[in-house]
C-alpha cells in the first residue's frame, strides 16, 4: 500500500519520529509540496496525508488509484469533500488534538494584551528599569480580569476549555452557542451574537468556517464592542475582515487584537495587521505544541489502521 505525506514538515519538522506509519506501507514523506507537484508525487498512492496542501477534484481525477485523504488537522476545507465523496475516496480529519494548545495561547494573548508581558520585557532589556528613579514603571493600563467577561464564539471542544480556563481566572463567562441553555454549565451563559459584541470585554473565536462565518467579524460589529474591548482569534483567518479590523484599532474603535491565524498564511507583506496599533500576531502556531503534534500523530496512525481494518474512523462528512 502506498502512503504519501505531501507537506509533513510543519507536523514533524524533525523532533518525532515517522517509523510508525513506515510500518503501514511504502510511504514517501515530502516536507513541502507545490500545487503543480501534487499529481507527479502522489502518483500511484492509495492513501495521501496533507495539512495545509489542497487536493481539488481535478487532482482526483488524475489520481486513479487514491482510496483515502487523511488531513493532518481538524480543518478539512483544503479537500474537495463533495467530490472526494463523489469518488469514494475516504476522508478524515485530526479531531480535538489541539485543543488544550490553543486554549492556552488564547491566554497568552490576552495575559500578553492585558498585562503587556511583552512590551515591559524589552523595555527592561533597554535599560529602563535600571534607571528608574522608582521601584516599578508601567506605561499602560494593567488589566485585572476578574469580573471581566469573556465571549466565546463556538462553544466546542476548544471553546469550552477556554471557558473552564477563564472561570479560573474569576472571570464570567458567555457563549454564542448552538447548544441549549440545559446544556450549557451555569458559569456559562448564552447570548446572541450582536449581544456578545456588544456586552463582552473580550472576544475569542472558536467557530468553523463557513458561509455565515466568513468575515463575521466587520466593521458593522466591531462598531458594537466597546472602545476597551479586546478581540482573539485563534480559529480561522477569514472569520476576521482583515482590513476593517485594522482600520478599527488604528481609529481606537476597540482596545486591541490578539491573532494567531490570517486569510492568507504566510501573510502578504501588505496585510493590514501587520502594521495596526495594537494588534499582536503569532504565526499559527497554537497547535504546534510538542504534545499536541505528538497526539496528532497519533491519531494519524490510528485513523490509516482503522481505515486499512475496514473500519474507518474520524471520517468527514
Amino acid at each position: 500500500m502506498k502512503i504519501v505525506v505531501l507537506d509533513g514538515y510543519a507536523a514533524n519538522p524533525g523532533d518525532l519520529c515517522w517509523d510508525e506509519l513506515h510500518a503501514l506501507g511504502d510511504c514517501t514523506i515530502y516536507d513541502r509540496t507545490a500545487p503543480v507537484e501534487v499529481v507527479e508525487r502522489a502518483a500511484d498512492a492509495e492513501i495521501l496525508l496533507t495539512n495545509k496542501t489542497v487536493i481539488t477534484a481535478e487532482h482526483m481525477t488524475r489520481l486513479p488509484e487514491l482510496k483515502y485523504i487523511g488531513v493532518l488537522a481538524t480543518g478539512y476545507n483544503i479537500v474537495d469533500t463533495i467530490a472526494a465523496k463523489e469518488r469514494g475516496i475516504v476522508v478524515t480529519n485530526i479531531p480535538a488534538y489541539s485543543t488544550d494548545s490553543v486554549a492556552q495561547m488564547v491566554f497568552a494573548h490576552i495575559l500578553n494584551i492585558t498585562q503587556q508581558v511583552q512590551y515591559h520585557s524589552e523595555e527592561v532589556r533597554k535599560g529602563r528599569w535600571t534607571q528608574s528613579k522608582d521601584f516599578c514603571f508601567w506605561d499602560t493600563p494593567l488589566i485585572e480580569l476578574r469580573g471581566k467577561k469573556l465571549g466565546i464564539v463556538g462553544l466546542g471542544h476548544t471553546g469550552y476549555t477556554t471557558a473552564r480556563i477563564a472561570i479560573g481566572f474569576g472571570m464570567k463567562v458567555c457563549a454564542y452557542t448552538s447548544k441549549t441553555n440545559f446544556q450549557l454549565p451555569p458559569e456559562i451563559r448564552k447570548m446572541e451574537l450582536d449581544e456578545l459584541f456588544r456586552e463582552c470585554d473580550i472576544i475569542s473565536l472558536h467557530c468553523p468556517l463557513n458561509d455565515s462565518t466568513r468575515e463575521m467579524v466587520n466593521a458593522e460589529r466591531l462598531r458594537m464592542m466597546k472602545p476597551t474591548a479586546i478581540l482573539i482569534n485563534t480559529g480561522r483567518g477569514p472569520l476576521v475582515h482583515e482590513q476593517d479590523l485594522a482600520n478599527a484599532l488604528n481609529s481606537g474603535i476597540i482596545y486591541a487584537a490578539g491573532v494567531d491565524v490570517l486569510s492568507e498564511e504566510p501573510p502578504r507583506a501588505d496585510n493590514p495587521l501587520l502594521t495596526a496599533k495594537n494588534c499582536y500576531i503569532t504565526p499559527h502556531i497554537a497547535w504546534a505544541s510538542t504534545a499536541a503534534r505528538e497526539r496528532l500523530m497519533q491519531i494519524m496512525l490510528e485513523n490509516i489502521k482503522a481505515y486499512q481494518e475496514g473500519k474507518p474512523m474520524n471520517v468527514v462528512k
